[in-house]
């Protein structure tokens, strides 16, 4: 990944961003199924109406995250941080998470 974290729109299908720092991107409307985002910083992004079904968000860090309308069917949400995140609207259908920090 370059430091550009304007990713609206991007297709991210099956893409490896295990342990990636995308803290802050925008990535309204991406595409993000069966993605690896497992350890990745993903806190304060905007993933608004983003897909990310079936993707690894396993011990993600998306504190503060906007998942507005984002699709996390049967994403692996398995201990991550989501304190404070925006799930208004949020598909969470088949969603594993276990352990995941829901506080705000």
């Amino acid at each position: 990944m370059n430091d550009n974290k304007n990713l609206e729109g991007a297709n991210l299908q099956g893409k490896d961003l295990q342990g990636r720092d995308l803290s802050g991107a925008n990535l309204k409307g991406a595409y993000l199924y069966l993605a690896n985002l497992s350890d990745a910083n993903l806190a304060s992004a905007d993933f608004y109406r983003a897909d990310f079904y079936r993707a690894d968000l396993s011990r993600a860090d998306l504190l503060l995250a906007d998942l507005y309308h984002a699709n996390l069917y049967h994403a692996n949400l398995s201990r991550a941080n989501l304190s404070r995140a925006n799930l208004t609207g949020a598909n969470l259908t088949g969603a594993n998470l276990t352990g995941a920090d829901l506080s705000y």
